[in-house]
């Protein structure tokens, strides 16, 4: 398979990436620019760990081809804390002890932060379905919805 080079812009920096065609986001954010904070969970699209910022908008980064990426701007879990700051989603996940086993937390802050930009004041039960497409495995959503909801106007 012939391979090309892409430009791709994950969290405000400019990398430039040779991919095969078929080549996934995920497996050239972890493996090409060790951005290893985006979780490989299924593999197929159904469990959402994997999920970044594209564009301001959570995608599948197992399902989204490198050269989709192109032209986008990516966001991952790495380049949430500004000027040594963590994001108040970050923050409320922490203080509410919404992180268990750690493997679906980037995927349930970066859906977070991007619902929370859209609706700062949601009730419970959009919360609960704005993160219905991140699998947690851990917990019972308890903790992670009431980080969310703790965040809602702060972020």
């Amino acid at each position: 398979m012939e391979k090309q080079l892409i430009q791709l812009t994950v969290n405000g920096e400019d990398h430039d990436v040779v991919v095969t065609p078929n080549q996934t986001l995920v497996d050239v954010l972890r493996e090409d620019l060790e951005l290893t904070g985006t979780k490989v969970g299924c593999d197929e699209g159904a469990c959402g760990t994997c999920t970044v910022l594209m564009d301001g908008k959570p995608v599948r980064s197992c399902l989204t081809l490198a050269v989709e990426a192109q032209g986008k701007s990516i966001e991952t879990i790495e380049g949430l804390a500004s000027g040594g700051e963590l994001h108040p989603v970050q923050k409320a996940f922490i203080e509410h002890g919404a992180i268990q086993c750690g493997f679906c937390t980037p995927a349930m802050i970066l859906t977070s932060k991007a619902f929370l930009e859209q609706n700062p004041h949601p009730t419970e039960e959009e919360v609960r379905r704005a993160i219905s497409g991140v699998v947690c495995r851990c917990t019972g959503y308890a903790k992670i919805v009431e980080a969310i909801m703790a965040a809602a106007g702060e972020s």
